[in-house]
């Protein structure tokens, strides 16, 4: 099915059970506390004791393309690994509708690559020659960056193929979900990648029947909350997309209380309205879905 707009935004967290489906409303609660004291610089990304230094970013390029992906492509991208010897988890990370790989490399990959995964944020545009796809149809053959990206990272000796995971924000969250629906991507590459996490993406166009575990996370004020409710739940208002409760693997809806669109990004702590969209800074949303995430991650794709 093929995704149409998409807005701007970034992360949240936890969880419940309902049949079929995991579907919760979280209430804010305390604030989770600072582990220990560590003795290395982390900024911005909050440091915990077991995070080790975070690796610098490296701009690369890639292609990742196989025989049958349309529109051959060089992608760039910025990659962080670990030092050390070995093979690792990796996550793909895709940006919003806005671009701002280089700031979701900043954010979410600084503190992913400090938990000891490799990480390769994805830049769609910049190879593209687009600014901006707020309120705009993608490009088609956007949806294989993913996977261009996994093919790329499954290749590399410091990466465990099968522990790759895709994370995206919005625009990047929508896709990262339609890369592990059951359906034509999915079965289209050898390497599958292990989980799928999404940042209040659009889940309109999405059926919901999913080959790998998902996370979504989002704002309970947010216009994309109802949409991602409905898919988790097996409802439609489209009568193009046929949803079953149960069907795939089940998804992990977090809905954050009293909560907007792009809760974790700092720059939003003076809100903003954008395209209709109300975009607010949230901390407590913000630390909850640090902790959510990282659980999701251990218990789908390991630790180092």
């Amino acid at each position: 099915m093929a995704l149409v707009v998409c807005y701007v935004s970034e992360c949240a967290a936890i969880l419940a059970e309902q049949k079929g489906h995991h579907v919760s409303i979280i209430r804010p609660s305390q604030l989770l506390g600072i582990a220990g004291f560590l003795f290395f610089v982390c900024n911005p990304v909050q440091c915990t004791a077991d995070q080790t230094p975070i690796p610098p970013a490296k701009a690369i390029q890639f292609e990742g393309d196989l025989p049958y992906t349309p529109k051959p492509l060089t992608l760039k991208g910025y990659l962080r690994r670990p030092a050390e010897a070995g093979r690792y988890p990796a996550i793909v990370l895709l940006h919003d509708c806005g671009g701002n790989a280089e700031r979701l490399d900043q954010n979410w990959g600084q503190r992913l690559a400090s938990w000891g995964y490799v990480t390769l944020t994805v830049d769609s545009f910049g190879p593209r020659g687009i600014a901006n796809l707020c309120g705009r149809r993608p490009p088609p053959d956007l949806a294989f960056d993913p996977y261009r990206a996994q093919t790329y990272l499954a290749g590399q000796p410091f990466v465990d193929a099968k522990r790759i995971v895709v994370m995206g924000v919005s625009l990047g969250g929508a896709i990262a979900l339609q890369s592990v629906e059951r359906g034509a991507f999915e079965q289209m590459y050898e390497h599958k990648f292990r989980a799928a996490v999404a940042f209040y993406p659009i889940c309109s166009y999405l059926t919901g029947v999913m080959a790998a575990p998902s996370l979504i996370l989002i704002g309970e004020l947010d216009k994309f909350a109802q949409g991602c409710r409905d898919m988790v739940n097996g409802r439609s208002s489209d009568p193009g997309i046929s949803r079953t409760v149960g069907e795939g693997i089940p998804v992990r809806l977090v809905v954050y209380p009293d909560t907007h669109q792009g809760f974790d990004v700092t720059r939003f702590k003076d809100p903003i309205e954008y395209l209709g969209y109300h975009l607010e800074f949230n901390q407590s949303a913000t630390d909850q879905s640090i902790e959510a995430l990282r659980e999701f991650l251990h218990t789908s794709a390991g630790d180092r």
